[in-house]
């Protein structure tokens, strides 16, 4: 983001996210007793899959770990791929390879995604170890990047190759960050035999800055509520804003105005919490074109405010001038009549529904390193 970056991190400690002087409790003690576990365990592994947020490739990295790690053989799994810019994505790709780091950007929902993933780490595996008759692969990461989404679709694939493992119990899968704590085995491939190890996911005992540990919260690998969702929310806009990334959906407001949005004017008893895995009572592709529509209702809105907008972007007591608009425009494209407090929170979570399941569009937050 260059120089609107810097003034961004100088707005964000303007705008209340540095309060109570930073001490934000990023790191649970349970997780702490974690990263001594995979410690130990990294010993044994003959190949580590670091899994990583593809919207923060770096921010999602667990820097205690790296030193240990950079001593492995190791692939780096982009997970949510879906969720990030095709355009950047290919230039992170080339950055690891630039640092002689093996990188797959992956969705782990999908089998194929996840069989050549496993193709690469067998290949690996083979061309360095051929001759170990048992070798061991370690899934590491930090909360919520998807490792047990992803231990479970090898699962999936560990079962159809070996059917004696169908029965096995899966690896937990949660929406909280920090939620897997059970460690479980498959086998991938035999001769050698190739297992994979489920592990706790690790977050970094110290965030190295405050707009870290935002892009972690922003991205779901820290609860919300040990930000606050308000906080995330306003970090979000803020980073949009200093992009100008609103400015990318003039076309969508201006189908708006012309009238040919479809689906925007249903009015459906139901709202954002649609987007969760759930038992529905519409039918499905109602439910999409509603959370279409209000997704483009936003778009609309923070295009629309940020063209009105006179001051400098680059000055943070005008942006959080800016931001504050947003606010109140947001709360009308979402519909929420609520109490000024009130409203502010449910703003915020819709919103950040809204962009954690890519209806915003595609983002990575991180910059390549030059």
């Amino acid at each position: 983001m260059g120089a609107a970056g810097k003034i961004l991190k100088k707005g964000l400690g303007e705008m209340g996210l540095n309060s109570g002087g930073g001490n934000i409790n990023w790191f649970p003690g349970h997780m702490a007793a974690a990263t001594r576990a995979i410690n130990a365990r990294l010993k044994l592994a003959d190949l580590v899959i670091e899994v990583r947020d593809s919207r923060i490739p770096l921010s999602s990295a667990n820097q205690d770990l790296q030193p240990r790690l950079s001593t492995k053989l190791r692939v780096i799994a982009l997970n949510k791929k879906d969720l990030a810019n095709p355009n950047i994505m290919h230039k992170w790709v080339d950055y690891f390879g630039s640092c002689k780091q093996d990188c797959l950007p992956i969705n782990a929902h999908s089998r194929s995604s996840v069989q050549k993933l496993l193709e690469l780490v067998e290949l690996k595996l083979k061309e360095k170890i051929a001759k170990e008759p048992t070798l061991l692969v370690m899934v590491v990461g930090v909360p919520n990047v998807g490792k047990s989404a992803l231990i479970n679709c090898i699962h999936q694939i560990a079962s159809s190759r070996f059917p004696a493992q169908e029965k096995k119990k899966r690896a937990k899968v949660g929406p909280l960050p920090g939620l897997t704590q059970d460690i479980a085995g498959f086998k991938i491939a035999q001769r050698p035999s190739i297992y994979v190890l489920d592990t706790p996911g690790v977050l970094v005992p110290t965030i190295p800055d405050i707009e870290t540990g935002l892009k972690l919260a922003l991205t779901g690998s820290v609860k919300d509520s040990v930000v606050g969702e308000e906080r995330i929310a306003q970090y979000l806009l803020a980073v949009l804003n200093t992009r100008r990334t609103p400015f990318h959906w003039r076309s969508v407001h201006d189908n708006n105005l012309k009238g040919l949005q479809k689906g925007t004017d249903d009015k459906h008893g139901y709202n954002l919490k649609d987007l969760l895995p759930k038992r529905r009572i519409l039918p499905v592709s109602s439910d999409v074109n509603y959370v279409e529509g209000v997704a483009k209702e936003v778009q609309c809105a923070l295009y629309s405010s940020l063209s009105e907008f006179k001051g400098d972007l680059e000055d943070e007591n005008e942006l959080e001038i800016l931001i504050e608009q947003q606010f109140e425009a947001l709360q009308k494209a979402l519909k929420i009549r609520n109490k000024a407090t009130e409203a502010r929170m449910m703003v915020s979570k819709k919103f950040l529904t809204l962009f954690r399941a890519g209806k915003l569009g595609p983002f990575i937050l991180d910059d390549v390193p030059l």
